[in-house]
């Protein structure tokens, strides 16, 4: 009877044993991103780059991609992001080395290649300004959770265009790992915390070598 339950005892903290190593090495999950435990698939697509090259899905293979919807004449989300992004770029290499930074215009009547590439020039010449048309962007906002829409009348010279402020992340696979959305202060820019992209870029990279 008593070896039984030396049995029993030794097994039960085996078990717990096992519960409180896997509880200690799991990777931490993010805490603020929204995180995809299953990466969401990426439908194939065709862009142009600011280097006037095509710019498909195979480029996002083996790259941390990190995905902003804008417009060289946005007034205030889009270069605030922009900048943003371009303060903890070499943190977020530092992370992983293999991590780029991908400006996707919803304004492609205005934004021609030159003018893509003057403007992501000035925040940092390692990033990627892209373009297509509405019949191709469309489809690839939907894709990654994303919204625009022409608040104006695009006859006006400074015409509007509403977009989201989101910042996707997509893994080396392709597919989407994470969307990191906006801090919404009243009086204040929506974008998101730079701070908290880093953390948790750590983090779900971490989750990914698990």
């Amino acid at each position: 009877m008593n070896k039984l339950l030396y049995v029993i005892v030794a097994a039960v903290s085996l078990v717990c044993g096992v519960f409180i190593y896997q509880a200690i090495t799991q990777p931490e999950l993010p805490q603020t991103a929204l995180y995809y435990q299953q990466p969401r698939t990426i439908a194939p697509f065709s862009l142009t780059s600011h280097t006037g090259s095509e710019f498909t899905k195979q480029e996002l293979a083996g790259q941390w991609s990190w995905v902003f919807f804008g417009y060289t004449s946005c007034p205030d989300v889009c270069p605030t992001t922009l900048q943003k992004l371009n303060f903890v770029y070499d943190e977020l290499k530092a992370v992983t080395p293999n991590t780029q930074v991908l400006l996707v215009s919803v304004d492609p009547n205005r934004d021609t290649v030159d003018k893509l590439s003057q403007y992501i020039g000035y925040f940092n010449q390692e990033f990627f300004a892209l373009r297509a048309d509405h019949g191709s962007l469309f489809p690839f906002a939907r894709n990654l959770g994303l919204m625009y829409a022409i608040a104006d009348d695009i006859s006006q010279k400074n015409y509007l265009v509403d977009h989201s402020a989101s910042i996707v992340l997509i893994n080396p696979d392709g597919d989407i790992a994470a969307i990191f959305k906006p801090q919404e202060v009243l009086g204040q820019i929506p974008t998101v915390n730079e701070d908290d992209l880093v953390a948790d870029f750590r983090r779900i990279v971490a989750l990914s070598a698990s």
